[in-house]
C-alpha cells in the first residue's frame, strides 16, 4: 500500500519561503524601510502588466502589486480562476509564487491579511452617503461605512463598539448600509426593508435584541441598491467595515481596535 503524502503542499510552501530567506542578498538588500539606505526595490521591482504576463496561465486577473511586508517578495491581489478575490507572493527571481498565511511572530499580526486591505482598497466617494443609517456625527470629517444584517449575531456584537468609537474620537461617524444575507438569515431582507422603511437606527437595534419587527410599510429598492453596491464592492459578508481610508475589513471588531485602524499612519 502507497503511503500518502498529505502534508506535502505545505512542506512546499515552507521550502519556498525558506528559499526567498537564503537567496543571497547584500546587506542592503533587506533595508526596504531604511533611512538613507539602499532598498531592495531599487533593482527588484514589479507592476501588474509583467505580474499579469507571469501568471496569465494562474490567475484570471492581477489588481495589484506592491513589495511586501517580508523581503524578497511582492505581495500581489488577484483574481484566482474560480472569481474569488486572494493574495499570492512572488520572490524576486520572479520564479516561484507562494500562497498561504503569513503572521509575524513578534504579535501574532496576520500580515497577509493586511496586505490584502492595502491592496484591495475602494474609493469612498463611491459610495453614498444615502440609504444609510447614522452613528455619529453626519457631518463628522472621517466617513466609515459598515454593511450589516439586522439578524447576524456578530453584527449584534460589533454595533455597540460603534458607539463606544465615536464617543471616543467625535470626528468619526458610521454610516450603516443594511445587507441581508438570506441564506444564513431568511427574514433579514424583511426586517431591512421595514428597518430602511422608517430610515430607523432604533428598528435595527430592536432587532439585534431580538424583538419582533413589523412588516414594511413602504415598497423601495434600497435594500437591492445597497445589494448591488456591496458587489460592486466585493463586499459578501457581514459585518464588514470600509475605512475612511478605503480599506476593506471585515468581521468584528472591538471600538479600540477599530480606532487604531482607522488612525494608523
Amino acid at each position: 500500500m502507497k503511503r500518502k503524502h498529505l502534508f506535502l503542499p505545505a512542506a512546499v510552501g515552507m521550502l519556498l519561503v525558506l528559499m526567498a530567506w537564503l537567496t543571497p542578498m547584500s546587506a542592503e538588500g533587506f533595508s526596504d524601510f531604511g533611512d538613507g539606505e539602499k532598498k531592495c526595490t531599487d533593482c527588484h521591482t514589479l507592476d501588474v502588466p509583467e505580474a499579469s504576463e507571469i501568471l496569465k496561465d494562474t490567475v484570471r486577473e492581477v489588481k495589484d502589486v506592491a513589495p511586501a511586508h517580508v523581503s524578497g517578495l511582492f505581495a500581489i491581489s488577484v483574481t484566482g480562476n474560480d472569481g474569488r478575490s486572494g493574495l499570492i507572493y512572488m520572490d524576486y527571481s520572479k520564479k516561484y509564487i507562494i500562497s498561504g498565511v503569513t503572521v509575524r511572530l513578534e504579535d501574532k499580526q496576520n500580515i497577509t491579511r493586511a496586505e490584502m486591505m492595502d491592496l484591495n482598497r475602494v474609493d469612498t466617494s463611491s459610495i453614498p452617503v444615502e440609504d444609510s443609517l447614522v452613528v455619529g456625527n453626519p457631518k463628522a470629517p472621517k466617513k466609515a461605512f459598515l454593511f450589516t444584517d439586522p439578524l447576524c449575531p456578530f453584527c449584534k456584537k460589533l454595533h455597540p463598539e460603534l458607539k463606544k468609537a465615536v464617543e471616543a474620537d467625535p470626528e468619526l461617524v458610521f454610516f450603516i448600509k443594511l445587507l441581508p444575507l438570506p441564506g444564513l438569515h431568511p427574514d433579514s431582507v424583511r426586517i431591512s426593508k421595514t428597518i430602511m422603511c422608517e430610515n430607523s437606527l432604533e428598528l435595527l437595534e430592536s432587532s439585534f435584541a431580538g424583538e419582533k419587527t413589523p412588516d414594511p410599510k413602504c415598497e423601495s429598492d434600497v435594500i437591492d441598491r445597497i445589494t448591488n453596491l456591496a458587489k460592486e464592492l466585493g463586499i459578501s459578508a457581514t459585518p464588514t467595515l470600509v475605512l475612511p481610508d478605503g480599506r476593506i475589513a471585515p468581521g468584528y471588531r472591538p471600538a479600540e481596535k477599530i480606532l487604531e485602524m482607522i488612525n494608523e499612519k
